[in-house]
């Protein structure tokens, strides 16, 4: 019997290009809106910035400038590589909509980026904003949103102060669908309330969605993070995946998974001097080994 087999983000990269492509991550200096009073404050429970920012990416530098040091660290392996600039960190749609475009319009400027992938919230995606993205899209770049919807569930969403709904998810997927621009869907495995039949759940109505890729992850706790806070004085019990366990849950879900959704990755690897649990020793290239062989398996 054939392994079952998923469909990667080089999968999805290689409908679109027909040349090695990198993403570069880009740090704006933007904020989140449940955050800084729009929708609430703190953020979210589990979120500490400094877990998933590369050291080329401050927001003290301008985006060309973080772009060119970023290009520097990748071409020396790959000369001829085109590059997409990954505005990455916190809400980058959250903001005055001029200042937003020009923003993107200095990555694309870039020699050698032919594109954008924007990171953000499925709430914060006016429709105005949307037209200019088509637009973008028709003078003839490549333009992704990547939306973190974390959990299907609004009980799970509002534990963790995401501040928006699941219906947000919906109507945001769809608008942006409808635009003609492609679409990635961000969720977290191990969510505090949540069963694994919930997580399953997750999976089952993103299957319903006009999305392209999905990244998922598991939940990590993270030194400085209320959600840290809260586990520590009992206020929070989570259920704490061994790399077995998380293993066993991500086939399952390959299994469910709709086959055109190209999942771009399983976990997240948070440097170690911020990282509390899980503490599985893994680098995500080890991780994957593991679950193809898992896969293989069966």
């Amino acid at each position: 019997m054939t392994p079952p087999h998923y469909r990667d983000f080089s999968d999805f990269l290689a409908r679109h290009f027909n040349c090695k492509i990198q993403k570069i991550t880009v740090n704006a200096g933007f904020t989140c809106p449940n955050r800084d009073g729009t929708k609430g404050t703190g953020g979210c429970i589990y979120c500490n910035n400094q877990s998933f920012n590369p050291g080329y990416c401050a927001p003290a530098l301008s985006v060309s400038q973080q772009l060119n040091k970023g290009k520097k660290f990748f071409a020396r392996k790959y000369p001829e590589m085109k590059y997409l600039a990954y505005f990455q960190a916190y809400t980058n749609t959250h903001g005055e909509i001029p200042h937003l475009l020009s923003l993107y319009r200095e990555a694309l400027t870039v020699d050698g980026v032919v594109g954008l992938i924007i990171g953000t919230r499925p709430d914060c995606m006016p429709q105005e904003l949307l037209d200019e993205l088509k637009q973008l899209r028709d003078e003839e770049n490549f333009i992704m949103i990547e939306y973190g919807a974390e959990s299907a569930h609004d009980s799970t969403l509002g534990i963790v102060n995401r501040c928006h709904t699941w219906s947000d998810t919906l109507d945001a997927v769809t608008r942006t669908h409808n635009a003609g621009i492609p679409v990635g869907l961000h969720i977290i495995m191990g969510l505090p309330g949540e069963s694994e039949e919930m997580m399953l759940t997750t999976i089952d109505r993103i299957n319903t969605l006009p999305i392209d890729t999905l990244k998922i992850h598991q939940l990590q706790v993270i030194k400085g993070t209320r959600l840290a806070q809260a586990v520590s004085s009992g206020e929070i019990q989570l259920k704490e995946f061994t790399v077995d366990e998380y293993i066993t849950l991500c086939v399952k879900i390959i299994h469910r998974i709709h086959p055109d959704i190209a999942i771009e990755r399983f976990v997240s690897q948070s440097p170690d001097e911020l990282l509390i649990s899980p503490r599985w020793g893994l680098k995500n290239y080890q991780f994957t080994d593991l679950l193809r062989n898992a896969l293989k398996s069966q």
